[in-house]
């Protein structure tokens, strides 16, 4: 309830949110007392991080293939200028004229599955945009419009953003069976970047099939599921992996950012890749 003691303000505007005329007068902004900024700015951290990671990498063009392995920011390598790949995700739709680096093309999918993705809303919402900064903490925003306006209502194309993730999942696969391998292309062997591209495959689909648009898809729209036990199964299975969304979203961009710098470094000379058989 108003207390009728609320401070004179110059501003000509209504006061809107918490300082609402319905709001309680309070002279703090929030109650809370505890380091509530530490997590947010964590999150903050973290994806300007790899923004500027994934960016350099990007716009390098260069040191991306070592035989057997491919960057999973350049594949599948949709111009002429790619390092030729052996049995590689090659695919010359961008001709001469595409001077720039390949992996422009394709980062456009799997960023975009992840900027629209729920746990990836709420985490750049919160350490970005302050849109909550944290919960019990108002935002600094007099007017709230969700995701009704440009640019945030490009967010409600996340479940054909997914369409797309499972497709270049499909292909990141592929390269990780190219990968058992030796750098002569010979079949049948298993070096640490193998390793490092089965960790990164595992968590990149743990991460897409958690999605919630994959899990209203399996699942979503049935009415009756004792009448279709296979999906059924499948929506448990799926809600299971969604009930660690958050965990499975940074685990796969560590990996994924892991498998890119690894490739990097053998192309690059820094080391050869250990094999064990």
């Amino acid at each position: 309830m108003a207390t009728g003691t609320e401070p004179a303000s110059t501003d000509p505007r209504p006061p809107s949110g918490v300082r609402g005329a319905g709001r309680a007068a309070i002279a703090a902004s929030h109650l809370r007392t505890d380091r509530w900024w530490l997590a947010p700015a964590a999150t903050a951290a973290g994806l300007l991080a790899f923004v500027v990671y994934s960016t350099w990498r990007a716009f390098a063009n260069a040191d991306y293939y070592a035989a057997p392995y491919v960057s999973p920011f350049y594949s599948p390598c949709l111009a002429e200028n790619c390092d030729t790949m052996r049995h590689g995700p090659n695919a010359e739709l961008f001709g001469a004229w595409w001077g720039i680096s390949p992996a422009i093309i394709i980062l456009i999918f799997p960023l975009g599955f992840r900027l629209t993705c729920y746990y990836y809303r709420k985490a750049y919402y919160r350490g970005f945009w302050a849109s909550p900064p944290a919960c019990a903490v108002a935002e600094p925003h007099r007017k709230y419009t969700g995701e009704t306006r440009f640019p945030l209502i490009l967010q409600n194309v996340h479940r054909y953003f997914f369409y797309a993730a499972i497709v270049v999942a499909g292909i990141l696969t592929y390269d990780t069976v190219l990968a058992f391998r030796d750098k002569h292309y010979a079949w049948g062997h298993m070096g640490l970047g193998t390793l490092v591209f089965l960790l990164n495959i595992g968590l990149i689909w743990a991460y897409t099939i958690s999605c919630h648009s994959c899990r209203h898809i399996v699942g979503g729209k049935l009415k009756h599921f004792s009448r279709h036990p296979v999906r059924y199964r499948a929506w448990q299975f799926v809600g299971r992996l969604n009930a660690r969304h958050m965990q499975l979203a940074w685990a796969s961009l560590v990996s994924v950012a892991l498998a890119d710098f690894y490739v990097y470094l053998v192309a690059s000379g820094v080391f050869d890749d250990p094999r064990f058989f």
